[in-house]
């Protein structure tokens, strides 16, 4: 018998469910034990990255939501894709909240060959100019109804994704692994 319970094989799917289901780094150390440069290393192993599950999609939602990293004056913006009838998060990026980090958006579906019929988004003058070339846009918060209960949603899962938490990333590397692993428990909710 294993008396490092870190050596366990099911260490780091442990690890990856409870950061999914909203346990922060010293959460887990607390309930399973490990020590937290073992939950780093497990974090940092995370193959965990979201894949579109098809290439073409009718309508995507567009949004933001801000968290922080540092400290509580950091804020950095997730801005992602989403599509309403597969509850699917097609991509993200990270940045400020501004014209490029839309603009990256835009790019990171073109990168995954992702095509769309309509984009709907709010009225935020970035996402009404960085999807102005498309054949159907949407603009308006009653178009986005969906991608905000799902930000309701990633508050909820997330530890760190929420407005005025005391759960936040020191490093902007684990911040983004977090919400890899967050994504696509999301994502594939019966198959993580």
């Amino acid at each position: 018998a294993l008396t490092n319970k870190g050596c366990h094989s099911q260490s780091d799917q442990t690890i990856w469910t409870m950061t999914a289901r909203r346990c922060g780094i010293r959460d887990i150390c607390a309930i399973t034990g490990y020590s937290r440069d073992k939950v780093q290393a497990a974090l940092k192993r995370s193959p965990h990255q979201i894949t579109p599950k098809q290439k073409h999609y009718d309508t995507l939602q567009v949004d933001e939501f801000h968290t922080f990293v540092g400290h509580k004056q950091n804020k950095v913006w997730p801005i992602y894709a989403y599509h309403k009838k597969t509850g699917e998060i097609v991509a993200y990026v990270w940045g400020k909240r501004n014209l490029q980090t839309a603009l990256a958006l835009k790019q990171r579906l073109k990168e995954l060959k992702i095509t769309y019929d309509s984009i709907a988004s709010d009225e935020w003058d970035a996402f009404v100019t960085a999807f102005s070339d498309a054949d159907d846009q949407w603009i308006g918060k009653q178009h986005t109804c969906a991608i905000e209960g799902n930000n309701c949603r990633i508050r909820h899962r997330l530890s760190r994704a929420i407005r005025r938490g005391c759960c936040f990333s020191k490093q902007m590397f684990y911040h983004i692994k977090v919400f890899d692993i967050g994504f696509v428990y999301i994502n594939n909710l019966k198959r993580f």
